[in-house]
Order: structure tokens, then C-alpha cells, then sequence
């Protein structure tokens, strides 16, 4: 099967490093690499929130305050390949650059590693595209909350889980945000029309609860919100 997650820089480094966390994470995917094809895009979270946050300050433009995001996450994803790399695990040596790049890695090794490409495009959005491009089994977007809202479950009490949807009902509730460098959504619009288009069968749920993730990949019941 061919897996493609996309991890959220939230969960990697949610104040600073959580190297724990990329232990555990580094040796789950080396479980899966061993029976499946995986990718894995790995998001820029507070630091490129940071970064940009700076660059805007000096009067920085979108484009190039996504520029600073996208190399923010290529330096997760750098820290996820070293980790994984020291346990075993056949993956590219950098992160790749592009989706094809990516793709060929995920043909050549176990897994696959890399962060963001071309401003505009959050690594949820490349997430989608490498899921489609590749012809994913399924793309999980392992995140810091447990599955589909109704709005943004930290900022609205009475926001509602959604355990099911369709691609057209995500489209809804995504599309009523503004995309600007850094904004940190459960799923952009981008990578919703993508796996629409694809019909790419989507899980979102807490990337933190491993043993859920796993669960989710087997098929089994799991805490979060599918898309399909």
C-alpha cells in the first residue's frame, strides 16, 4: 500500500523541539516502511510561524514570507531524516525537493521524506499532491487535532467533530479562510480540491496518538474524521 502523511511542524516542535516525539514517530514509520511505500511531508509549524511573523515586520511580501515557511519545514524535515536515518530506515538522504523528486525516492526506498515546494502551496497542499501523483492508497494528515471541525475547535467552544465526510463538504468548510504565509488551518483549500479531484481517501486525527495513527492505517476504528 502507499501511504502518504503529512505531519504538522506543530507536532514536531510545538514550542521547541520535541525529540522525543521524533523518536517515536521515526520508529513508527519504520514499521510501516517495512509492509508499505510511505511519503512524508513535514510542515514548518511555530518556527516558520516565527520566521514569518519577522520577515512581515520588515515589510516583507507573502511570497517571500513563504519562501522563509517553506525553508522552515525543509529543516524538519532534514531533522525527521537524520532520525530516521539512525535507525535503519531506507529513506533519501536530504529531503526532496520536489513531488516528483519525492516520488522517485518513495519507488527507490522505504519512505520518502520532504517539506514544502513553491510558495502558495502549504505541505498539506503537497501532501495532496504527492498522494495523487504517486496514486496513494491513503493520506493522513496528522495534526494537533483529532479530526474535522465544524470551525476552529480552538478558538470556537461550540465547534462540532465531524467523523464523516465528503470532499465537497470539506471544501465548504475550508474555503471560508484567507490564504496568507504561515496561516495554520486543519486542511487548506488547495490540498482539499486536489484530493477531491483524486478521490484520495483522507484520515485527519491527532499525530500524536501513534497508536491511533496505526489504526488508522489498518483500517480499524480510530479517533478522527475520514474524508472520501
Amino acid at each position: 500500500m502507499k501511504i502518504v502523511i503529512s505531519i504538522g511542524g506543530s507536532i514536531i516542535a510545538p514550542l521547541n523541539l520535541d525529540v522525543e516525539y521524533i523518536k517515536r514517530f521515526s520508529g513508527f514509520v519504520k514499521e510501516l516502511s517495512e509492509r508499505h511505500s510511505v511519503g512524508i511531508v513535514v510542515g514548518g509549524g511555530r518556527i516558520a510561524r516565527d520566521y514569518i511573523s519577522v520577515s512581515r515586520s520588515f515589510g516583507a511580501s507573502e511570497f517571500f514570507s513563504d519562501l522563509i515557511g517553506i525553508e522552515a519545514s525543509r529543516l524538519n524535515a532534514m531533522l525527521l531524516t537524520a532520525s530516521l536515518h539512525g535507525i535503519g530506515v531506507r529513506v533519501n538522504k536530504k529531503p526532496a525537493l520536489t513531488i516528483e523528486g519525492a516520488a522517485r525516492e518513495m519507488g527507490h526506498h522505504g519512505a520518502a521524506v520532504m517539506g514544502g515546494t513553491h510558495p502558495g502551496h502549504t505541505t498539506d497542499g503537497v501532501a495532496a499532491m504527492l498522494a495523487e501523483y504517486t496514486g496513494a492508497d491513503l493520506l493522513i494528515n496528522a495534526t494537533s487535532i483529532d479530526g474535522v471541525y465544524t470551525a476552529d475547535p480552538k478558538k470556537d467552544p461550540g465547534a462540532e467533530k465531524i467523523e464523516r465526510l465528503n470532499f465537497d463538504e470539506l471544501i465548504e468548510i475550508v474555503g471560508r479562510g484567507e490564504a496568507t504565509a504561515g496561516r495554520s488551518t486543519i486542511i487548506d483549500l488547495v490540498a482539499a480540491k486536489v484530493m477531491k479531484r483524486s478521490r484520495i481517501r483522507t484520515c485527519v486525527l491527532d499525530g500524536r496518538d501513534l497508536e491511533n495513527m496505526r489504526d488508522a492505517v489498518s483500517g480499524k476504528k480510530f479517533v478522527g474524521s475520514v474524508i472520501e
